[in-house]
């Protein structure tokens, strides 16, 4: 909007300090209007009043800068107001949530999150405000899957041969992407298309980008996941897993980076995913309704004010907001300098052992996210209370469902976990 404005300047500032006032609504729009209202009166007449003749360009230019200003101005604060986002901070509880979604943020190579709980618990608030939460990403400007300009395994196919043939690619940056999945999202709309059409006739590979691509570097929210269509769910698991996807049509295959953090929610009374769909998300979190009838009034009440005023809500919160983020930040620098110790990795691979655990997945997982709390925590070395923490969330959906057990699997895990590390 404010590059289309400043094209339009030019005819603006003419001579006639009046034409130039006349114009501003219609140069501008419903932005430039917010603009408008927000600059005194005379403000677009003031650069001209007492400029000689010869000065009149230097006139026009600092006429044509301040609108621009004012244009970023209210841009930035409707962008701040058009959909406010709960602080991360705020909210109350669920800590194994926040915990297992930290976790994957700082290591996304954990795989994901399944989040299951009763409605109404916040699930959704609580992704939406992780994502807000995090720092901006360095991109190729321009480019629809946010190529990194410095990792070669998270650049396109064309910007890696831009690079290769010299080429100097814009950068820029952006807030890391949230993308929320639909239920009813065909699989075109989330691997994305090739334009056979023009393919044929131009002798070029027209793909349009999809969901995955958006998601590259971010976050892919599916809400109801145990609602999606098994096929999706298989593409996005395979996606998640592999870090690219491919999309073939008529004899013509194009692939692209797609690395996000796949965080599915749901409600067991509607359903639960297939075992071996379930076991392909890294971690677990089972979260249930605050008891608590202080913690419920606490809730109640933060979420009022936040309704009221968010804007000043936010600001409360913000120094909390940026020292969690720090932290976040702080903490992917140092993960690659935690060691696990190699007898913790033997009794990590016993408790798995134990209890029965198809494959190798929730040893790796279970590795990935003892270093991450460690970081988190501001450590390099490992102790035994980490893996403690996070082991019920890497292994509880693994194990095989006896229908008359009487123990929680995530206690069952606790129980086998203390045994071989001698903590009884």
């Amino acid at each position: 909007m404010a590059a289309s404005t400043s094209m339009r300047a030019p005819s603006m500032a003419c001579s006639s300090s009046s034409r130039a006032l006349s114009a501003r609504p219609v140069a501008a729009g419903r932005l430039g209007r917010v603009a408008m209202r927000a600059m005194p009166q005379r403000a677009a007449v003031a650069p001209f009043q007492g400029c000689k003749p010869a000065l009149r360009g230097a006139c026009k230019v600092s006429a044509v800068a301040a609108v621009a200003e004012n244009l970023a101005a209210a841009k930035a604060a409707i962008d701040s107001q058009a959909r406010p986002i709960f602080p991360f901070t705020a909210i109350v509880g669920q800590e194994e949530m926040k915990l297992a979604l930290i976790l994957n943020v700082i290591d996304p190579k954990i795989g994901g999150v399944m989040i299951m709980g009763d409605r109404g618990t916040g699930k959704s608030t609580t992704i939406r405000a992780l994502a807000d939460l995090l720092p901006e990403i360095k991109v190729v400007d321009k480019d629809p899957f946010n190529s990194d300009p410095d990792d070669p395994e998270l650049m396109s196919e064309e910007v890696r041969n831009r690079i290769k043939a010299g080429e100097q690619v814009p950068v820029g940056s952006m807030k890391i992407p949230m993308v929320d999945l639909p239920l009813g999202a065909t699989e075109d709309r989330v691997c994305g298309t090739i334009d056979i059409e023009k393919a044929l006739t131009e002798g070029v590979k027209a793909f349009e980008p999809g969901l995955l691509a958006k998601a590259n570097r971010g976050i892919l929210y599916v809400d109801e996941v145990n609602l999606l269509d098994d096929h999706l769910v298989d593409v996005l698991l395979d996606s998640a897993a592999s870090g690219w996807n491919t999309v073939e049509r008529e004899g013509i295959s194009i692939s692209h980076p797609a690395r996000f953090i796949l965080v599915g929610s749901g409600n067991p009374e509607e359903g639960e995913l297939r075992p071996q769909l379930l076991d392909r998300f890294g971690m677990h979190a089972q979260i249930g309704t605050v008891k608590d009838p202080e913690l419920r009034v606490q809730i109640v009440a933060e979420r009022s004010t936040f309704d009221e005023d968010p804007a000043t809500f936010r600001t409360k919160y913000e120094d909390r907001q940026l020292a969690l983020t720090q932290k976040i930040v702080e903490a992917r620098q140092r993960l690659k300098g935690v060691q696990i110790p190699y007898d913790f990795r033997v009794k990590i691979s016993q408790i798995c052992s134990e209890l029965n655990v198809d494959g190798i997945r929730g040893d790796i997982v279970t590795n990935r996210a003892a270093k991450a709390i460690a970081a988190f925590e501001g450590r390099t070395d490992i102790a035994v209370e980490d893996i403690y923490r996070v082991i019920p969330l890497c292994l509880r959906h693994r194990l095989r469902k006896d229908p008359l057990a009487d123990i929680d699997s995530g206690d069952k895990v606790r129980e086998v976990f203390k045994v071989v590390f001698g903590m009884e």
